[in-house]
């Protein structure tokens, strides 16, 4: 008997976005995500990281409301931010967005250290027993406004911002270490694109735009 009710649906979800993934190959460049994202997909318990009177579409690859007029992105951008990123397990990860914590979980399992930062107290709380919960020990949390990131620990050797931006934040820029990769949703409203951003050994900056997204915008910034 399997313990796990939702096992087959994280797989079924699974499926979904590697569906998806093969579906946008012109616009990806490429039609496979890395496997140990999507092994990780499978394993993490997205029905714990909505609120419970939605569970049973947690594993539907949409975005969700997880209160405060926020969302838990779907799926298959959960698994190709993460896989832009090049995640290696000696990486030390920041994160901006916290929500209740479901990208957090995704990253804990795949790096050394996740730094997390929440705008909203509600969300930055239930994110903390959430992550708890499932033993995510190697994440750390903060409130606080994510445009400044998070200097004191800095910097960063990959940085996942999960709220849209007109422009990158400088602040972030100068946390990314050199050899380091961010990717974040910027642009106006109506016409952004995930970004990503690598900084190669001398500092230099370039930015690559790629799939049309459309993220809540980063509070703090307007």
């Amino acid at each position: 008997m399997n313990p796990d009710p939702f096992t087959e649906l994280r797989q079924q979800m699974v499926a979904m976005i590697a569906a998806e993934t093969v579906f946008l190959t012109g616009e990806l460049g490429r039609a496979a995500l890395d496997a140990r994202v999507l092994e990780v997909m499978a394993e993490v318990p997205r029905h714990e990281f909505v609120p419970v009177e939605i569970r049973a579409y947690a594993y539907a690859n949409t975005p969700l409301p997880i209160g405060c007029n926020k969302t838990i992105s779907q799926p298959f951008i959960v698994a190709l931010m993460t896989d832009l990123l090049e995640l290696r397990p000696e990486d030390r990860v920041l994160e901006i967005g916290t929500g209740l914590g479901y990208q957090a979980a995704i990253l804990s399992r795949l790096v050394k250290k996740v730094y997390s930062v929440e705008i909203i107290d509600e969300l930055q709380g239930q994110a903390k027993r959430r992550l708890a919960g499932q033993g995510c020990s190697n994440v750390e949390l903060r409130l606080g406004n994510g445009f400044h990131g998070w200097p004191e620990h800095g910097p960063f050797d990959r940085i996942i911002v999960t709220a849209g931006t007109d422009l990158v934040p400088p602040p972030l820029l100068y946390q990314l270490k050199p050899g380091g990769r961010m990717v974040i949703p910027t642009g106006l409203p109506d016409g952004q694109k995930l970004v990503l951003v690598e900084k190669d050994a001398a500092g230099r900056i370039k930015a690559t735009e790629g799939l049309r997204v459309r993220f809540s915008l980063l509070e703090g910034t307007e």
